[in-house]
């Protein structure tokens, strides 16, 4: 009998890191994929993309609308209790043999508690990892207690969810999935995205990717005010942003770059949904990655251009020579813009190699899948000191 491997999206940048795995497990005959799709997908306001993922050619098995109405902390609250009832009723109905979930969303937490009832073993990927200025932080840590595969991208992140008490026989460093599409995807010309996009590049130009830093209250409208002021003072710069997810405070952000681009159409650019392509291939052809996004830790050194990386959101990631860490404010964002155009920072980054991987993780992936043994769920605590 096939195995019945369910994989949970919730967000159009996770969705876009999980492609190359489901292409995997779709392809492959001894397995069948089931598609549980729900979040950010589900809503008009940040694009429907459950549409881009039917274009892409997947069938969903279920689409779980969680009521993505507020980004207060009790909204969310609300959304995560939604997700575990409504989930609950979907894993009776798919009786996967295994759920697959990436990252530290709390729309996933809500699956993996679901899941965890229901006595279906859950594996996480990229687990291990820190963002200290995120509630992502605990959620990741709660998803890997919950999890008993585990796939990190380094080795240091698989020492640290064995730290955790996993046992080191289902703990896999198998690379960061985002590279995987790098090597896979045949990216956009300059021309391809301008004709796409709507707009013409620059002498320079700039990816802003601003998320809120969940574990601090109420700094997202001036650290952004700051970093907006920071980008007009730029001459010959097109500015491409990208909107945040659904997290508290994240429609002040969103606002804020409709507002930007409206009044400075000749130098600016704002996106919902880019999608992994264009993301990727805008990545190819701009200066740098500016903002706290994990794609400039992660995916950008492999393009060997600069990440501008502000404040405390990615703090705790490893980190490439090719990644400027800088205050929030102003003049700490114009000191590391003033970097990353420096001579001598340009032949650095030049030579930037890129620490997650070498973008094949989802075929290990999917290979332990299916081997992997799933009967007997019971954890027992692997302690580090005592070595059993």
């Amino acid at each position: 009998m096939k195995r019945k491997i369910c994989v949970f999206t919730g967000t159009r940048a996770e969705y876009g890191l999980l492609k190359p795995l489901l292409d995997e497990i779709k392809n492959d005959k001894q397995l069948t994929l089931q598609l549980l799709v729900t979040g950010m997908h589900l809503s008009p306001e940040f694009g429907n993309t459950y549409k881009d993922i039917e274009r892409d050619g997947f069938h969903i098995d279920e689409k779980v609308d969680i009521s993505l109405g507020s980004d207060t902390p009790a909204g969310i609250a609300k959304s995560m209790g939604l997700g575990v009832m409504n989930f609950g009723e979907v894993f009776a109905r798919l009786k996967p043999d295994v759920v697959v979930m990436l990252g530290d969303r709390f729309e996933a937490l809500a699956a993996a508690i679901a899941a965890m009832l229901a006595r279906i073993p859950i594996a996480h990927l990229s687990g291990g990892e820190s963002t200290e200025g995120l509630i992502d932080e605990s959620i990741r840590h709660s998803l890997t207690k919950l999890s008993y595969l585990h796939f990190t991208s380094m080795d240091q992140y698989r020492r640290r969810v064995i730290q955790l008490g996993e046992d080191p026989k289902r703990v896999f460093q198998v690379g960061a999935i985002a590279l995987d599409n790098i090597r896979n995807l045949k990216l956009l010309s300059k021309q391809e995205l301008e004709k796409q996009l709507n707009f013409k590049f620059k002498e320079h130009n700039l990816l802003v990717t601003f998320h809120p830093v969940t574990l601090e209250n109420n700094t997202s409208k001036g650290q952004f005010q700051d970093l907006l002021a920071v980008l007009d003072s730029l001459k010959d710069t097109h500015l491409v942003f990208t909107k945040a997810n659904a997290d508290t405070d994240g429609r002040i952000i969103n606002q804020m770059i409709d507002a930007y681009v409206a009044k400075n159409p000749h130098k600016a650019s704002g996106f919902t949904s880019l999608g992994q392509l264009r993301y990727l291939s805008l990545m190819k052809y701009v200066d740098a990655v500016v903002g706290n996004s994990s794609s400039g830790i992660v995916e950008a050194p492999s393009f060997k251009i600069g990440t501008v990386n502000i404040g405390d959101r990615q703090r705790g990631r490893i980190r490439a020579q090719s990644v400027i860490d800088c205050l929030p404010t102003k003049e700490g964002i114009q000191k590391a813009l003033r970097k990353v155009y420096s001579k001598e920072f340009q032949e650095q980054f030049r030579k930037t190699i890129n620490p997650y991987g070498d973008g094949r993780s989802s075929a290990r992936i999917k290979a332990i899948l299916k081997r992997a043994e799933l009967k007997d769920l019971k954890k027992k605590f692997y302690d580090v000191r005592a070595g059993v």
